[in-house]
């Protein structure tokens, strides 16, 4: 068997880091271990820190596996790992994975605690920071050229503003325009804003646009639609934890004086819907701080009631960031 490997992929944007992820798997199946062509000699299993303990995830990549060769760990929300315990735990396994194993960390945050990142080798660490809007505009016109579709630059700038701020999330929509919208016609801005408005996935991002306008009763739909959607009260938590933290860079920048385009734009906000998102939420806190004390405990309360609460601590939870705490 192979010597272990421990990765560290950090930062915001999802695209390119889950690239960076898909490309890890490719090796593994294509011929780092003579077995690893077999897909039965391959296998991956995923964690959410936070959700699983640490303890657990260190059992289960300690433990191996006794019918795959080659083994891929992916820990998500790796930020939440900040007990001196549970650190001590993960900087062992990420610094002796064991034979055939790849251990991988993600997280949207671009530091953790530092004995996390010296336990995992320099050229392993990357930090996947968000396009400049001049590079999202570059993107999006060079995926419908390869697709052979017509966009126009009204069309470009509606799937920035509609859009979440990574590539994975434009991949997504702008594969869905040209399959809806084909290759006859220019693609134009209410071509698209029809399209979207119609087809739009609910995310946190959209549950956290609808809380910072202080709207109740959508920000109920849209969090009821993620249960109903299986994802997890974790994720979605999460997920807007992620959206509070930027809007303590927001707050940060305003401080600075900063707050303008290119400020903005340093810290992921290049969109004008995305900016008036923060804006607004910016009017209804005093500070991020409240709001991520509100997920912490909120986070506590979902890990520790049984299954049958989750929709009723969810209203709870919505509530109580749509009333402004």
């Amino acid at each position: 068997m192979s010597g272990g490997k421990s990765f560290l992929f950090l930062g915001p944007e999802l695209g390119e880091k889950l690239d960076a992820l898909d490309a890890i798997r490719q090796k593994l199946r294509s011929g780092e271990s003579p077995r690893a062509q077999s897909q039965a000699a391959f296998e991956e299993t995923s964690f959410y820190a936070g959700e699983t303990p640490v303890s657990q995830i260190v059992s289960v990549v300690k433990n191996g596996s006794l019918f795959a060769e080659a083994q891929l760990f992916v820990v998500k929300n790796a930020e939440s790992i900040k007990k001196k315990d549970e650190v001590a735990l993960i900087v062992s396994c990420l610094e002796n994975p064991g034979d055939g194993i790849t251990l991988i960390l993600l997280s949207d945050e671009t530091r953790l605690d530092k004995r996390v990142e010296d336990a995992v080798p320099r050229e392993h660490r990357r930090i996947f920071w968000e396009l400049f809007e001049n590079r999202k505009s570059e993107w999006v016109a060079s995926f419908f050229r390869r697709s052979g579709c017509r966009i126009d630059e009204g069309g470009v700038a509606a799937i920035l503003e509609m859009v979440e701020n990574n590539t994975d999330a434009l991949r997504r929509e702008c594969t869905r325009l040209v399959f809806f919208l084909g290759t006859e016609k220019t693609i134009t801005a209410g071509a698209v804003e029809q399209c979207l408005s119609h087809t739009r996935e609910e995310s946190p991002f959209t549950l956290f646009a609808a809380v910072a306008r202080g709207n109740l009763s959508l920000s109920l739909d849209i969090a009821r639609a993620l249960l109903g959607a299986k994802q997890s009260p974790q994720a979605v938590l999460a997920g807007l934890a992620w959206c509070f933290r930027k809007l303590r860079d927001y707050f940060a920048l305003k401080e600075t004086g900063e707050a303008n385009d290119f400020g903005m734009k340093k810290i992921g906000l290049g969109s004008p819907k995305v900016r008036a998102d923060y804006i607004e939420a910016a009017r209804r806190w005093k500070n991020a701080d409240e709001a991520l004390a509100a997920i912490g405990r909120y986070e506590y309360l979902f890990r520790s009631s049984g299954g049958g609460f989750e929709e009723i601590l969810m209203d709870a939870f919505v509530y109580t960031l749509a009333a402004r705490l």
